[in-house]
């Protein structure tokens, strides 16, 4: 899930199983009806963005038209600098749809950080499970919870079929800052041009580094100053807010395997969380710029289940980031380091991620 503007968003842009989530496997009939019905409507909804274009002047703000047409600059770079796939995808919009395109369900259990979960015969298996209707999640999510599990239903602004489909940008992202919107299109094409099945840590890591690298060449291309030191100011403020989160999580960790009872492990949660919202709180006020986003997300209950969904997709960026570094920033060249990395059995590719993760930032690639 792709950091766009706030948490609501970075924990729920990309369900990189996409349409395999949804679609592949299902455990229900009811699921698997409305994940097809809810799939086959999205893609009937699509329209060429070339032929929003095209239409008559007033048929559409001129507002609009110009993020359109940034739309398709920052598609035509995805292909000719970073090597993401040539294809239909995020070259057709659909009609806006409230915040969510599609829900995510991630859940743990009370006294633990790993996330159950769901295998699916394309995707693998993966750490959350889609729903295209709120109400559905919800229950679902009510469900797990009768059996005394940690969870949450966050909200996903898009989704990649990895390829199966020419997947279209919601209308609802329109609103986005541009850099917002090539974040998650870099995202999204990214789980395109490789994904490792049934390993979620790998696959949203290495899709937010590609977004990271690619907003950064992109921003560099257009020479907007004030664009570029916007984007830096808010990755800044994800990168606290994010190394509070993880340092909080880690903290749990540890704990939980320390604590000698439940009462113990549930005295330690509630603790932790509580000095959460203030180190939060002291964080907040160290910023220049208000995010709202990030207070929407700490206003809602704290669980195992909320941590995990963040450590998903940030726990292994730093070995990524390093993999890109001594590319020389030569996106082919990564690509084939993260394939290889991606070839090895899921032990040995943990912990080589974490080995490079844990390496200084600039330490020597050959080590």
């Amino acid at each position: 899930m792709t950091l766009a503007r706030g948490p609501s968003r970075w924990l729920g842009a990309v369900v990189s199983a996409g349409l395999a989530a949804l679609l592949a496997g299902c455990e229900t009939a009811g699921y698997y009806a409305q994940a097809a019905g809810g799939h086959l409507a999205l893609m009937a909804s699509r329209q060429p963005i070339d032929e929003l274009l095209a239409a008559p002047a007033g048929e559409q703000p001129a507002t609009r038209a110009d993020v359109l047409r940034t739309v398709l600059e920052i598609r035509e770079l995805a292909t000719a600098e970073l090597g993401l796939p040539d294809n239909g995808s995020y070259r057709s919009a659909t009609p806006a749809k409230g915040d969510a395109l599609v829900w995510s369900v991630v859940a743990t259990p009370r006294y633990s950080l790993e996330p159950r979960r769901w295998c699916f015969p394309v995707a693998g298996c993966t750490s959350y499970r889609g729903y295209f209707e709120r109400t559905a999640a919800d229950a679902y999510a009510r469900g797990l919870a009768d059996q005394g599990l940690d969870v949450t239903v966050d909200p996903v602004p898009a989704y990649s079929t990895l390829g199966w489909f020419d997947d279209p940008l919601p209308g609802n992202v329109l609103s986005w800052p541009d850099y917002e919107i090539a974040t998650l299109v870099f995202h999204e094409l990214a789980h395109q041009r490789l994904y490792v099945k049934g390993d979620s840590p790998f696959n949203e890591a290495f899709a937010t580094s590609v977004a990271d690298a690619g907003v950064e060449r992109w921003l560099a291309r257009r020479g907007d100053v004030a664009a570029t030191a916007r984007w830096r100011a808010a990755r800044r403020r994800q990168g606290e807010f994010i190394g509070l989160l993880l340092a909080t999580r880690e903290g749990l960790l540890a704990g939980f395997a320390s604590a000698d009872s439940d009462e113990a492990r549930e005295a330690l949660k509630r603790e932790t969380f509580a000095a959460l919202r203030e180190d939060y709180a002291r964080l907040k006020a160290s910023w220049e710029t208000h995010a709202p986003g990030y207070d929407a997300w700490m206003a809602r209950p704290l669980n195992n289940a909320r941590l995990a969904a963040v450590a998903t997709y940030r726990h292994s960026l730093p070995a990524f980031d390093r993999l890109l570094r001594c590319a020389g920033r030569d996106f082919e060249r990564f690509y084939a380091a993260c394939k290889a990395l991606g070839s090895l059995d899921a032990a040995r590719r943990a912990a080589e991620l974490d080995r490079l993760a844990a390496a200084p930032a600039q330490a020597p690639c050959n080590e």
